[in-house]
C-alpha cells in the first residue's frame, strides 16, 4: 500500500506543469539509435517542407518562442527545422542586447518589428521573453519593469493572436547535471566554446533563481489561448524529434508539394564568344 502511493506521488510530481529541480526524477530511456534518428528526422524534415508550402499558400502568419535553460538544445532544434526551409519563408530571429536607443522604446517594439508578414513563419531564438528571465534574475530590468511584463505579456500574445498569427511557444527543460556536462562540452571543443557566455556561467550560481522565475512566468503566461509546451530536452536527438512533431501537429496542412518539373532545353550560343578563363581570378585549390 505504501509503495503503491509512493509510485502515484512520484507520477503527480513528474507531470507537474513548470516542475524543474535538482531532485526531479527523470525517467532513464535507451540511447536513441542514430539510424532511426536520422531516418526519422528526414521524414520529419520533408513535412516541414509541406508545412513551409502551405504557409506560403494561405497566407499563415507563424511566430514559433523556443525558451528555456542555457544549454538546452534550442539552437539544435531550430537548426534542424531550418536545414531545408526557405530562409525567405522561415526565418530566425536572435537578437543581441539591446542599443541604448532600444533601452528607451517600449518593451515589445524590437519584438514586433520582427513578427512575420502574411506567408511567413518566424522562429525566436530567445524572445521578449527576456524580461522575464534573464533580466530579472541578473538585474538588468527593474521590478517595476519587470511586473509591468507580467501584466502586459498576456495581453500582447491576445493581440497577436487577434491580428491572425498563430503563436507557439515551447520551454526546452534540462536537469542541472547535463547542463554542467554540456557546459564542460563546450570549454573543451573550440567549434563550441563561442557558445558559452558570461550569462551562462551567472546562470550556473542562479539555478533556483532562475526556476523560481520560470515557475513565475508560467503562472502568468501559460494562456489557454498560447500555452507553454515542455520539450524534456536532456537527450538532444529526442528533444528535436519530439518537438517537431509536435509543431507539426499544431498547425493542419495538406500536402502541395509541385508537380515533377521538366527542364528546358539550353540554349544554344549563337555569335556569342566568351572571355578567355584566364581573365577570372580563381580561389587556390587547396584540397
Amino acid at each position: 500500500m505504501g509503495s503503491h502511493k509512493k509510485d502515484k506521488e512520484k507520477k503527480k510530481h513528474q507531470g507537474k506543469p513548470g516542475t524543474e529541480t535538482n531532485t526531479q526524477v527523470k525517467d532513464k530511456k535507451e540511447k536513441l539509435d542514430n539510424n532511426f534518428y536520422e531516418k526519422e528526422l528526414e521524414k520529419l524534415q520533408i513535412e516541414l517542407v509541406k508545412l513551409q508550402e502551405w504557409i506560403k499558400a494561405k497566407n499563415l502568419k507563424v511566430v514559433v518562442i523556443f525558451e528555456g535553460r542555457d544549454a538546452a538544445g534550442k539552437g539544435g532544434v531550430i537548426k534542424r527545422i531550418t536545414q531545408r526551409l526557405n530562409p525567405r519563408i522561415c526565418r530566425v530571429v536572435a537578437l543581441g542586447t539591446p542599443t541604448e536607443k532600444e533601452k528607451t522604446q517600449w518593451y515589445f517594439q524590437r519584438y514586433a518589428a520582427h513578427l512575420p508578414a502574411a506567408g511567413e513563419m518566424v522562429l525566436f531564438d530567445r524572445s521578449w521573453y527576456n524580461r522575464a528571465g534573464v533580466e530579472h534574475v541578473m538585474g538588468f530590468c527593474t521590478q517595476e519593469e519587470y511586473q509591468e511584463f507580467l501584466r502586459t505579456c498576456p495581453e500582447f500574445e491576445r493581440m497577436l493572436l487577434r491580428s491572425g498569427i498563430t503563436l507557439i511557444k515551447y520551454w526546452f527543460s534540462v536537469s542541472d547535471e547535463v547542463q554542467e556536462k554540456r557546459f564542460k562540452d563546450r570549454l573543451e571543443d573550440p567549434a563550441k566554446r563561442w557558445k558559452l557566455s558570461p550569462m551562462d556561467l551567472a546562470s550556473r550560481e542562479k539555478w533556483v533563481e532562475y526556476s523560481e522565475a520560470k515557475d513565475e512566468m508560467f503562472k502568468y503566461t501559460d494562456l489557454k489561448q498560447s500555452p507553454w509546451y515542455v520539450v524534456e530536452a536532456d537527450d538532444k536527438k529526442r528533444a528535436r524529434l519530439n518537438c517537431i512533431h509536435h509543431l507539426l501537429s499544431l498547425i493542419p496542412y495538406k500536402d502541395l508539394t509541385p508537380e515533377p518539373i521538366k527542364l528546358p532545353p539550353r540554349q544554344e550560343r549563337k555569335g556569342y564568344v566568351r572571355p578567355p578563363i584566364s581573365d577570372q581570378t580563381f580561389v587556390p585549390e587547396i584540397y
